[in-house]
């Protein structure tokens, strides 16, 4: 008899919940009518690759993601298009850098969050604004929803090699996350689909329909296309 996938027993109450309880606050974009706000303090959050600035508007503190440059005592004045305000994307000049775009006007921010990371910001169409993404693709926004100028702060965290396998094993500890993992063909026959004594050798396709089973819901889900693409 088989057993559950690491897939499967991931969920409430299990050792692979994430542990939200310990981060320190809900980082997302001010409110439109907030006006000008003073940077009080740099924190880090275990939730978020990046720093957050703990922000004062008008006696009230709230958590934004840091961009590059910004120091406690800073102003941040969105009304102009200055590092750290933040602004709709129809004020936005071309080729500016900005981070934490909002998917859905009045969202807070979904796109561009993690550390050293920033889109740019191309040309206006008539179905919105154009922006250049990390990745290279051109996604189009609404001209309404609002971003952060400037880049993420912690760009070089991913430099530093971590050099042994104990170093990692303690990152990940820090953030909850399973470590070390293994590939399912390297398992046995009863812990994956994939496994068997024929290490490496995968005994059955790896493309499976969207609506499989729990347990034969691994490897390629329902995908476009398979295969070298020429």
């Amino acid at each position: 008899m088989g057993k559950n996938l690491i897939q499967q027993r991931r969920g409430k109450g299990s050792i692979f919940a994430g542990l939200k309880h310990q981060q320190k606050g809900e980082a997302k974009l001010p409110r439109s009518d907030a006006g000008s706000g003073v940077v009080k303090d740099i924190i880090t959050n275990k939730l978020h690759s990046a720093p957050l600035l703990v922000v004062d508007y008008s006696g009230k503190k709230i958590f934004m993601i840091a961009p590059e440059g910004m120091t406690v005592g800073d102003v941040i004045l969105n009304e102009t298009v200055t590092t750290g305000s933040t602004v709709e994307l129809k004020q936005v000049p071309e080729g500016t850098l900005i981070h934490n775009i909002e998917s859905v006007q009045g969202d807070g921010g979904k796109f561009c969050r993690g550390s050293g990371t920033s889109a740019r910001v191309g040309q206006r169409t008539a179905k919105g604004v154009q922006v250049i993404m990390p990745s290279k693709k051109i996604k189009i926004f609404n001209e309404k929803n609002r971003a952060t100028i400037g880049i993420v702060a912690g760009g070089g965290r991913p430099e530093k090699p971590f050099v042994k396998a104990g170093n990692k094993f303690h990152l990940m500890k820090a953030k909850h996350k399973q470590y070390p993992t293994v590939c399912g063909i390297s398992m046995n026959a009863v812990a994956h689909p994939f496994g068997s004594k024929s290490s490496h050798i995968k005994g059955r396709p790896t493309q499976v329909s969207r609506h499989a089973p729990p347990g034969r819901k691994v490897g390629k889900i329902a995908p476009r296309r398979t295969g070298y693409k020429r």
